[in-house]
This record gives structure tokens, C-alpha cells and sequence, in this order.
């Protein structure tokens, strides 16, 4: 059953309010009639209403200054307002109605089928607004345990992972046939890409829910991306990454967020950028108030794809190693520090990522609460 609405009415005059709510009342509706400004916000502080009906000459607060009031706080200010009013129609007294905030005017005495007719738009509006309210919270629980059920379903099949990836160790390194051993390694390659999409599928849940927390803590950036330079040069033969610094490259961060990001990035470039040309990681610490990290490889991205380079489950942004989610969750792991990613491709053929990473973060960093 829906909820009543409730329909203000401030008139100093008792029958005035008596001959509105016998015109107005029915199912579904309350009318609330008080007879000064000062009671009006008083009620306006306790209750949601659709529309005020609003008595121009009152005694101590007349209907403008009311009006006027009632446009200056968050909680009234998008209550529409219709004046009424005994006086002949004055232009004068009508535009400083209508600068005060009102929507209409009533003169009086009021047709009874006008007002019905005014105040039902009125009301109509505000129960269009309160189902749309209504729907979009249900639309916003619905993906919220929609990436509840992504997060508890890639937290559960990592544990069957771990077994095959543990069992395919035991094979490689008991049998001795060359055909065993490459299977077990290729059971193994098989193993690290789901769960490096099933570790994708859990930040992208984290960062949707607003259930991802960060765990800062001084550092220097250089040592993280000298780490993953390491990393990554042990996993290919002919390794072209060229990490250069300069300045103080001492920050305030998350260590493994950090990590991920420019892992993410560095990859990228040596997976899409030219084979023969290298991948330049610059860490830059002249900034007082920040460290710069810029990756840059030969090769550029495809106009199209710009614009939508860093929204999660683009067409075609999938690959053999995750599920295009990379350089989403590395913005929002970046915005989280209190920089941005950024990127710039096309410009003497070659593609730029950079962010910036305040020394000190922000405050409210250490909780990461993004909006849906």
C-alpha cells in the first residue's frame, strides 16, 4: 500500500484551511493546516510534503518571506509552493511571488475544480518521484548483491584452484616424460590466468561495494616499481624495461595497490607495445607535494577506444590473461591515493600512461568508498 502524501496548507484563517482540506481530501491524502509561518517550519522539520499552499498576508510571517525561507534550506527547497492570495492581481506582488520561489498563484475565492487541478499535477509529480526513489534503490540492492555473489563465488573457487595448481606440481616434478611435464605446465599457465580473472572479479566487487579499505603506510615508490621491473623481467626472455628515477621518490601508500598498478600498466605496454622498441618507467620526486610515475612504449590505442579506456567490460577488451578489467581497477586504485591515471596515445607514435601520487594522502583514504 503506498504511503499518504502529505499536502501543507498555511493560511492565519481557520475557515480558509477548513474550505481547502473539504476540496482536497481524499484517499491517499493529508492535509496539514497550520496557521502561521513559524508553525509551517516547524512541520516542514518533522515531515516529507508534495506541495505547500501558502497564505500571502499572514501576521508576524507573511508568505514570502516563508517562501523565501523555505528556498534556503536543503530539506524545503524543492517543495513546490502555490501562493494564495485576495488581493486583486498585482504584477508587482506577482513577480516577487515568483522570485520567492512560488510555482502558481490562487486568487480568492478559488475555483474548487483549479485548485483540485493544480494540486493534483502536483501530487502526481512527487508520487512519480518518490516510485522512481523507490525503484532505484531496488536496482542499487540488486547490484549490490549481484557483486556480493561475484565476490563469494570468486572467493570459493579459489581454493579448487590452489588444489589443480598444487596436483600439477606434483606431476611436473615426479614424472619425467616430456609430454607429462608440459602438460603440468600447461595446467599451471591454465591456473594462473583464472585466478588472476577471479582476482580481477574480486577488486572490481571490492571497489563497487565500497568494501575495499587501504592500507597506507610510507615508502619509496621506485623500490615498488624497480619489484615488478623484476617480476616481470623473470617472466619474459628478452626483458625491455627501462626504469630510470630522479628527486625524492618517498610517498605515503599502499603498497600492494600500488604494486597492481603499475604491474597492470607496465604489462600492458609489454604485451601492446612495439616488441623491438623498450618500455620507459620513469619515477619523477622533484614535486614537493607529490611522485610522478610515467610508462611509455611505441605503439598506439585506436581513437574509438579512448574514451572508454578506463570503464570496466568494454567490448573487445578481454584477453588471454584477465577480463579487461585491468585498467579500471588501476584508475581506481590511483583516484583512491588521491591521483588520477591518465593516458596519451598517438602523439610521435608512442603511448604515455602517468599519475600522480600525493606524498600524503588525503584524508579518507584509508577506507576506499567509491560511488556506483
Amino acid at each position: 500500500m503506498d504511503a499518504v502524501i502529505n499536502i501543507l496548507v498555511v493560511d492565519d484563517v481557520p475557515q480558509n484551511l477548513a474550505a481547502v482540506e473539504a476540496v482536497l481530501k481524499q484517499p491517499g491524502l493529508q492535509i496539514v493546516g497550520v496557521r502561521s509561518g513559524n508553525e509551517a517550519l516547524e512541520r516542514l522539520l518533522l515531515e516529507d510534503f508534495a506541495i505547500a499552499l501558502v497564505d500571502v498576508r499572514m501576521p508576524l510571517m507573511n508568505g514570502f518571506e516563508l517562501a523565501e525561507l523555505m528556498r534556503g534550506a536543503e530539506r524545503t527547497r524543492d517543495i513546490p509552493i502555490i501562493f494564495m492570495t485576495a488581493e486583486a492581481n498585482d504584477p508587482n506582488r506577482t513577480f516577487r511571488g515568483y522570485e520567492a520561489g512560488a510555482v502558481d498563484f490562487l486568487h480568492k475565492p478559488f475555483d474548487p475544480q483549479i485548485l483540485k487541478s493544480k494540486v493534483g499535477v502536483f501530487v502526481e509529480l512527487y508520487s512519480q518521484r518518490r516510485r522512481l526513489s523507490a525503484q532505484l534503490d531496488e536496482i542499487r540492492e540488486a547490484l549490490r548483491l549481484n557483486e556480493l555473489f561475484a565476490a563469494v563465488l570468486g572467493h570459493d573457487l579459489r581454493n579448487p584452484l590452489n588444489a589443480i595448481s598444487g596436483w600439477a606440481e606434483v606431476i611436473r616434478r615426479s614424472k619425467t616424460e616430456p609430454n607429462a611435464i608440459a602438460m603440468a605446465e600447461r595446467i599451471q599457465s591454465s591456473v594462473k590466468r583464472m585466478a588472476n580473472m577471479i582476482e580481477q572479479l574480486l577488486d572490481m566487487a571490492r571497489i563497487r561495494s565500497g568494501g575495499m579499505s587501504l592500507e597506507v603506510q610510507p615508502g619509496d615508490v621506485l623500490a615498488v616499481c624497480t619489484a615488478i621491473r623484476e617480476e616481470l623481467e623473470s617472466r619474459h626472455k628478452n626483458s625491455r624495461i627501462a626504469l630510470t628515477s630522479i628527486g625524492n621518490t618517498m610517498a605515503t601508500f599502499d603498497a600492494d595497490r600500488l604494486s597492481q598498478v603499475v604491474s597492470n600498466l607496465v604489462g600492458n605496454a609489454l604485451q601492446h607495445g612495439d616488441a623491438d622498441a623498450p618500455i620507459e618507467v620513469v619515477v619523477t620526486g622533484t614535486a614537493p607535494a607529490s611522485v610522478t610515475v610515467r610508462i611509455g612504449n611505441r605503439g598506439t590505442i585506436p581513437a574509438d577506444r579512448m574514451k572508454s579506456l578506463f570503464e570496466p567490460f568494454q567490448p573487445g577488451r578481454t584477453s588471454q590473461t584477465g577480463l579487461g578489467l585491468g585498467l579500471y581497477i588501476a584508475s581506481q586504485f590511483v583516484q583512491a591515493h588521491g591521483g588520477r591515471l591518465t593516458v596519451v596515445s598517438g602523439e610521435t607514435g608512442q603511448t604515455v600512461f602517468e599519475f600522480a601520487l600525493p606524498r600524503v594522502p588525503p584524508a579518507g583514504t584509508r577506507e576506499m568508498k567509491l560511488e556506483l
